[in-house]
């Protein structure tokens, strides 16, 4: 009984084992295809640009927001850690650039809705910055 139970043991090791490296090559995979979506589509943005011969400045923050995007991508493949920052700054340039191109449709509730939202977002940020900061600082001070 003791025979079958290690056995059993050793296969759900193995099987675990399996099921992590599928996990990390699907991850690894999926990250690879979004980063080259990310790098093909802010591609061809740009080709567009080029041939305009002009950029305005709603398309200079659709740059900023394939860069953050970008850059979000490249440091989870990296570290296997989602920054949250990235995703706070994408919003962030996300609403203002919505401001900035339909400012003429949009109802002046939702301007001051939108405005409250970057703001909350800034807040946000810092917050998870000095959180983030105090984290590095207690870790610098707990470490021999």
């Amino acid at each position: 009984m003791i025979v079958v139970a290690s056995k059993v043991k050793v296969g759900f090791k193995r099987a675990e084992r399996a099921g992590n490296m599928l996990v990390e090559f699907f991850q690894s995979f999926s990250l690879f295809i979004i980063g080259a979506s990310i790098i093909w589509s802010a591609g061809l943005f740009y080709l567009h640009l080029i041939q305009l011969g002009r950029a305005s400045l709603e398309d200079l923050l659709l740059l900023f927001v394939y860069l953050e995007l970008g850059a979000m991508t490249g440091i989870y493949f990296r570290t296997k850690h989602l920054p949250v920052r990235f995703l706070i700054y994408i919003a962030i340039t996300a609403i203002a650039r919505y401001l900035i191109v339909d400012i003429d449709h949009i109802k002046p509730m939702s301007v001051l809705v939108m405005s409250v939202s970057i703001a909350v977002l800034t807040v946000a940020l810092w917050i998870e910055h000095r959180v983030v900061d105090m984290g590095v600082a207690s870790e610098d001070e707990s470490s021999p």
